[in-house]
């Protein structure tokens, strides 16, 4: 370490992607577990929820959780709920979000969209009940003392005061300048607020953390929601439809305000670079012990798709 970041270049443990990998693969199979059977009645509409939530996704918000949780030595059968409980809100919210009132998209993850796949009704329906399911997760399972604080947490990430007001205020700016700190504003809220949670909910699955290193937590999971989207930003206008698994280029297209549109390309790379290094530096309270998030934080920021 070098005194103002995580070292994440040497220790005896397992290559990040094989990490990453099997814990993509433990959500897979829990969120397969937990998701309702499409021969359930009603089955379109379990059909469509499944289709909706698996077999696609990078699942970085389960990652942070899972990457929070060795933190504080978690129970991995916490992790599962609460990774899968956030992976559920975020597949909701890409249903909403490509449906024609929004966004009116029709590929995701490389695949048709829900609405497009079924109907416009069952894709409302299904985003509904995917959000409904993550909060009966964390509501019926056993997750100790801190539960009630992690269904406030992902309650107010989820709302007005979080994603969905993110998004409507990204909905009104259509066409509109906006400056860095309302742009900043827009999408700490958009896609912070669930980033910021996940990493705080996989820490509440464990042992308390000190108020210090809850604090530092706190803001490494703020300055990587915001690297989040800036990345997403750039790949927007850099990657193909093919590379991203969806329409590329439909930001510019519809006129919507991003970091790109507002610094130009090499100035939003730019601040995409200090944010990683605001990130990392957050995490030098906890050394070796926050390895996989200043992993995650090198992914978030190479990425290409």
């Amino acid at each position: 370490m070098n005194g103002n970041t995580v070292d994440i270049s040497a220790a005896p443990l397992p290559a990040f992607v094989d990490w990453m990998r099997t814990v993509q693969a433990q959500i897979e199979d829990a969120l397969g577990r937990f998701l309702p059977t499409g021969k359930a009645i009603p089955n379109r509409l379990h059909q469509a929820m499944r289709y909706a939530t698996l077999n696609g996704g990078k699942r970085a918000r389960p990652l942070l959780v899972f990457a929070a949780g060795e933190l504080v030595a978690a129970p991995l059968s916490r992790l599962e709920v609460v990774g899968s409980a956030v992976e559920l809100i975020h597949s909701y919210s890409l249903v909403h979000d490509d449906l024609p009132c929004m966004d009116d998209d029709v590929l995701r993850r490389g695949r048709p969209t829900c609405h497009v796949e079924y109907d416009q009704a069952t894709a409302l329906l299904v985003g509904d009940s995917l959000q409904s399911l993550a909060f009966e997760l964390l509501a019926r399972a056993e997750l100790g003392e801190q539960q009630l604080a992690m269904l406030q947490l992902l309650a107010a990430a989820s709302g007005s005061c979080g994603m969905t007001g993110g998004q409507a205020i990204d909905l009104e700016s259509v066409g509109k300048p906006l400056d860095l700190p309302e742009l900043e504003l827009m999408h700490a809220l958009k896609t912070g607020a669930l980033i910021r949670a996940s990493v705080l909910l996989g820490a509440y699955c464990g042992q308390p953390l000190p108020a210090a290193e809850l604090a530092a937590l706190d803001r490494f999971a703020k300055r990587a929601g915001l690297l989040f989207q800036v990345v997403d930003d750039i790949l927007d206008c850099t990657a193909s439809t093919a590379t991203l698994g969806k329409t590329a280029g439909k930001d510019a297209a519809a006129e919507k305000p991003t970091y790109v549109s507002l610094l130009g390309l090499e100035q939003a790379r730019a601040f995409a670079a200090d944010l990683k290094e605001q990130a990392l530096a957050a995490l030098a309270i906890f050394s070796q012990r926050a390895r996989r998030l200043g992993e995650l934080t090198e992914f978030i920021t190479q990425r290409k798709f």
